[in-house]
């Protein structure tokens, strides 16, 4: 009986692995013709590969690709989160520092928000961190203008609908008072499109500030606006059961066979007389 299976993965999961875009991504550079396999355009991404095939992307090899990384970026406002932008808009891409390699963000805050942004090198964990099903919580600092009470939120912490569009509960703290301003702690588990401020809008609150702060177990902390920080491997390890590179000081040692040698047997004379 012989193997129909082809070798190899599909072709966007390797590109996806190498850092170029997320799977869904891959597959529309695939489809527009942006990727060649041996020298040959492919339009369909049903197609795999191996080590030994030549990947080209826009007329670049895609080489192979290095662990899966994390980074904790501070996203200043003015920056839209997308590769590029139809308005000419500085990205966050065009402000990363030159030596970070090919990237993906992992979700999105829109051009007026600044905070924590997470960035992979793989699109497997980019797919793990965004997944709804992790319920991971976003936590964001929210000024708003006017005086609310806390009762005023009641509605946004049983879950609203907003222009047709459904949010969950929000975990809703009301800090203290600035001037005209009030600031609230705001926690998520979804993160739909400008979801905190479409909520306070409908409530009768403008937002004038919002800082993501934490992504889950991951903290925007002191880091300053515009810096790019590695999350550590062993953090990978605990919080998303990666594992830790080769070479890593904590890393498990691959299991090697023990060798026995068998004991050479003993004379009578050494062995003693019998009793």
């Amino acid at each position: 009986m012989t193997d129909d299976t082809p070798k190899g993965d599909r072709i966007a999961k390797v590109l996806s692995r190498a850092g170029i875009a997320s799977r869904r991504e891959s597959e529309r550079l695939i489809e527009a013709g942006r990727v060649s396999v041996n020298g040959k355009t492919i339009t369909s991404p049903a197609l795999n590969v191996t080590p030994a095939d030549k990947i080209v992307f826009d007329g670049k090899e895609v080489g192979e690709p290095e662990r899966a990384r994390l980074w904790l970026y501070h996203k200043p406002i003015g920056l839209v989160t997308t590769n590029s932008d139809e308005k000419g808009r500085e990205t966050v891409f065009d402000k990363l520092p030159p030596e970070l390699p090919r990237v993906m963000t992992v979700g999105r805050l829109d051009i007026n928000s600044e905070g924590l942004l997470l960035l992979t090198n793989d699109g497997g964990i980019k797919r793990k961190l965004e997944l709804p099903s992790t319920g991971w919580l976003r936590k964001y600092r929210v000024r708003v203008k006017g005086a609310p009470k806390d009762q005023d939120f009641a509605a946004l912490r049983k879950g609203t609908e907003v222009d047709g569009e459904k949010f969950q509960p929000m975990d809703i703290t009301l800090d203290r008072q600035q001037g005209a301003n009030a600031w609230l702690t705001v926690g998520l588990r979804e993160g739909k499109n400008r979801e905190i401020r479409r909520s306070m809008s409908d409530i009768g609150l403008h937002v004038n500030r919002l800082i993501r702060v934490s992504y889950g177990p991951f903290r925007l902390n002191e880091l300053a606006a515009g810096a790019v920080e590695e999350v550590k491997p062993k953090v990978m390890r605990d919080q998303l059961g990666m594992e830790l590179p080769t070479g890593h000081a904590e890393a498990k040692p691959k299991p090697t066979r023990a060798k026995f040698r068998k004991k050479p047997k003993q004379s009578s004379a050494a062995r003693g007389p019998k009793r």
